[in-house]
């Protein structure tokens, strides 16, 4: 098969060919049809995910496309078969799993860090039984595909751990792929949304994604203007890109107790935050790490019926031998980036 390799940290990345992959007893291999450029996946190539343990390595985890092969143990799974797969595939046999909260699964992989992963013609899953979501014959590979990560890590962020409601104020820091998503899930559960960026591109995109007021923390300390914009603050205040500085940015932006949600993974070393303002204003910090397989229904529903649009937050698709320069130029092309091979 062709896959996107790199074998150092940070180094070159090359498309070349690859054996390709077989299907645990419990797995299957599916044959990519999409896959999103996300920024997890620069992180991963930058050596900021532990998991990543051995080079030569594929990067890639938001994906869609068709079963091509099976193992012996999978049961409800057949070669053919359209289907995508949360970025956090489950064991399905854990403490966490037994109490369905399998997106913090104790023995998870993730393609693309634990193993090979989707930037490439196959890939493998683990656990096909537990992981595996089928993709409707009137949804595009590409809207699945961007459903994996962004989106359903969007979705679970803004409706189960942050709880926006109707009326309230969201602010969302970071308009890429995460933050769109959430601006536009937010706003179809009834809240005002402001989205905060140093991009103006990004914020026009974050106005068709739904948002109704713009921050461009370039021109001056974002927090303060995300407090005037909500007289007083938001109530749910969401970090989409991941930074020191959005992180704290993010909880300043809150009004008292309000919920600040860290979605956008932070890079290595320390991460100090306004801790004084979270005790004084009994705010609360919450982490949101991506959607298990069994929760996508109510999403899933949302977008058949024309409630939410993840089609329209991609705004470039391209082929597998572009999918290297663009994973190093990332953030350079606001929406999402989807990958055909």
């Amino acid at each position: 098969m062709r896959a996107v390799t790199f074998d150092l940290f940070g180094g070159e990345l090359d498309l070349r060919e690859l054996p390709d992959p077989t299907p645990a007893s419990h797995g299957v291999v599916i044959r990519v049809a999409a896959t999103g450029l996300c920024r997890s996946d620069w992180h991963g190539w930058q050596g900021h995910d532990p998991d990543i343990k051995v080079l030569p390595h594929v990067p890639g985890h938001e994906l869609a496309g068709v079963v091509a092969a099976v193992g012996a143990d999978v049961r409800g799974w057949r070669e053919g078969d359209r289907v995508t797969v949360p970025f956090i595939c489950a064991c399905g046999a854990c403490a966490a799993c037994a109490a369905g909260e399998q997106q913090v699964c104790e023995r998870q992989t993730q393609p693309g860090f634990t193993h090979w992963g989707s930037f490439a013609d196959y890939v493998a899953i683990d656990h096909a039984d537990v992981n595996l979501i089928t993709v409707p014959e009137d949804m595009e590979f590409s809207t699945a595909a961007g459903l994996g990560c962004r989106f359903a890590t969007a979705f679970r962020a803004v409706a189960h751990v942050g709880e926006a409601r109707p009326g309230e104020w969201v602010a969302v820091h970071g308009c890429g792929g995460v933050g769109l998503s959430a601006i536009m899930i937010a706003t179809a559960a009834g809240a005002r949304v402001v989205a905060v960026d140093v991009s103006t591109d990004a914020l026009h995109l974050a106005e068709r994604a739904g948002a109704t007021h713009f921050v461009n923390a370039s021109s001056g300390d974002a927090a303060d203007q995300v407090r005037e914009l909500t007289r007083g603050g938001a109530h749910v205040s969401i970090d989409a890109l991941g930074s020191p500085q959005t992180a704290a940015a993010s909880i300043e932006s809150l009004r008292r107790r309000g919920r600040h949600v860290q979605v956008g993974l932070l890079p290595g070393g320390h991460t100090p935050l306004p801790m004084g303002r979270v005790i004084a204003h009994e705010l609360r910090l919450l982490g949101s790490h991506g959607m298990a397989a069994h929760a996508y229904a109510p999403m899933m529903e949302l977008i058949r019926a024309g409630t939410l649009h993840p089609d329209q937050l991609v705004t470039r698709t391209i082929g597998l031998a572009d999918a290297g320069k663009a994973l190093a130029s990332i953030g350079s092309v606001p929406g999402v980036t989807m990958i055909v091979p």
